[in-house]
């Protein structure tokens, strides 16, 4: 994969286009598939869904197409950083950049909080 830059509004924007309507986007990374294929997508978690947003090579931050949508509640994660950094949504593996990794766990703390928070220390108080 190529090093990506932060997604801008105008990519953002694009998006929206393809999202279910009146849905807030709330985190949007680029990846590449692993299965089917190696093909550029775009990974929109939105207050109801993850959308899998398909696009061409030579344009990768301009979505053509929608690939898979899955309910909010799927774990984008856990990131394997074996050899490259990948995720599992669905039956769809990803490759991302490490620079990523961080939005995939934001957006899996938003869904599973207690995973991620240390327990009470005074639980009876």
């Amino acid at each position: 994969m190529t090093t990506e830059v932060p997604l801008s509004g105008e990519v953002r924007d694009r998006c929206r286009g393809f999202l279910p309507a009146g849905a807030e986007l709330r985190y949007l990374f680029p990846a590449v598939t692993l299965n089917p294929g190696m093909a550029p997508v775009l990974v929109a978690v939105t207050s109801r869904t993850v959308t899998i947003l398909t696009c061409s090579f030579l344009r990768r931050n301009r979505p053509n197409g929608v690939l898979a949508h899955y309910p909010r509640t799927s774990r984008l994660g856990p990131v394997d950083i074996r050899t490259t950094a990948t995720i599992e949504i669905g039956s769809t593996m990803l490759e991302i950049e490490d620079e990523y990794i961080p939005v995939v766990r934001c957006a899996d703390a938003e869904i599973d909080e207690t995973t991620f928070l240390p327990p009470d220390p005074l639980p009876d108080l």
